[in-house]
């Protein structure tokens, strides 16, 4: 299989690389570990609910990245805030307002912690799931991107070059714990329910 190449705007070499989970972001952080760019794993998921759950993916986003050397970093854990933000989006359906809301909060965080590390572009792993609208993520990350002059939002379709497969094989290979829903209470499908 062909290596996708990428390049980073403006020449920089590293990037923010927002993470939703281990799964997700695999095949991404070697991707573009390959293509001479360091990612600095920003674990950003008020949303995630319940806490446990949130601890399960951290963990194992942890694992990788201390598998490779690469740093991460715990943005920590306020589902609270997150709610406040959503109120009267919670029947929102997936796709709706409520998950272009929760992209905005979260996202918008990822550009304020770059800004704040000097850090000049940032991308996100929620670009890889099929499950999330391409178009709203990309309207979030650049509404994210505007309080923050000195930060440039990178739009990647991390769903091309193979990197769907190669996720298969990263996941099988490290043995992930793979979740069955996107992390918020309200995309929790009756039969993933315990």
């Amino acid at each position: 299989m062909k290596k996708p190449h990428y390049s980073i705007p403006e020449g920089e070499n590293k990037v923010l690389l927002h993470t939703c989970c281990a799964p997700c972001s695999a095949a991404i952080i070697e991707s573009l570990m390959q293509n001479g760019i360091t990612p600095i794993i920003y674990y950003c998921n008020p949303n995630i609910f319940p806490l446990e759950e949130y601890i399960i993916r951290k963990e194992e986003c942890t694992r990788y990245a201390t598998s490779l050397g690469l740093e991460i970093v715990d943005a920590d854990y306020n589902h609270e805030a997150w709610r406040e933000a959503i109120a009267g989006l919670e029947q929102e359906p997936e796709r709706g307002s409520r998950c272009a809301q929760c992209f905005r909060l979260r996202l918008t965080n990822t550009a304020q912690y770059a800004q704040e590390r000097g850090i000049k572009v940032i991308t996100t792993t929620l670009m890889s799931s099929r499950w999330k609208s391409l178009e709203q993520i990309n309207a979030a990350g650049e509404i994210a991107v505007k309080n923050f002059p000195d930060v440039i939002w990178w739009g990647v379709n991390w769903r091309k070059g193979g990197l769907s497969e190669r996720k298969i094989e990263i996941i099988k290979s490290y043995n992930f714990y793979n979740q069955r829903y996107c992390g918020c209470e309200f995309s929790i499908r009756p039969e993933t329910k315990e």
